[in-house]
């Protein structure tokens, strides 16, 4: 990490958790942004310090924006924005719409996330193939990692406050939920 890095976020989005890391030179203005490590912009030499700077981040291009602010002298506030909502609200939103599952799969770590507003399911930053399968009281969205079978149930908590309740079985097991 570059001494000039003065700000760094850890973004969760349904392709994966991306890092961004702002570099930032307050003598000569530079603004370097990385993501996951790979530096995906950079402006030399400007004049104004402060100001906002906008990137694509992961495969759906989710819009980022970095505010930079002045407060008092040569000190500087820096802001991350997602889909224009701030760092953490985006984050809390995130927690609401989509469920994230994390496993050992064949030895391999493994992160599915389904996102409750389009059921689209990701598996290790790739969108899977599903099919749907629609019960009485459940629906079931069927897709494959590698051999394995799974899907995710979503049925009825029949609390007005729970709401529905997601579940992944894989080879018949159900996988505890966790909160990134």
């Amino acid at each position: 990490m570059s001494a000039d890095v003065v700000a760094m976020w850890d973004v969760s989005l349904s392709d994966g958790i991306f890092r961004i890391e702002f570099e930032h030179g307050t003598a000569t203005g530079r603004r370097v942004i990385y993501i996951n490590g790979k530096e995906v912009f950079r402006r030399d030499w400007m004049f104004r310090l402060v100001g906002k700077e906008t990137f694509p981040v992961g495969s759906a291009g989710t819009k980022a924006t970095i505010n930079i602010e002045a407060i008092t002298g040569f000190a500087y506030e820096y802001t991350l924005k997602i889909d224009g909502k701030s760092f953490q609200t985006f984050m809390a939103n995130r927690s609401k719409t989509s469920k994230t599952w994390l496993l050992k799969l064949d030895g391999a770590d493994c992160r599915i996330v389904l996102e409750k507003d389009t059921m689209n399911v990701w598996c290790n930053g790739q969108q899977m193939e599903t099919t749907g399968d629609f019960g009485d009281d459940s629906t079931e969205t069927h897709f494959a990692v590698g051999d394995h079978e799974c899907f995710i149930t979503a049925s009825s908590s029949n609390k007005k406050r729970s709401g529905i309740i997601h579940s992944l079985l894989i080879d018949g097991t159900r996988v505890p939920e966790v909160m990134e």
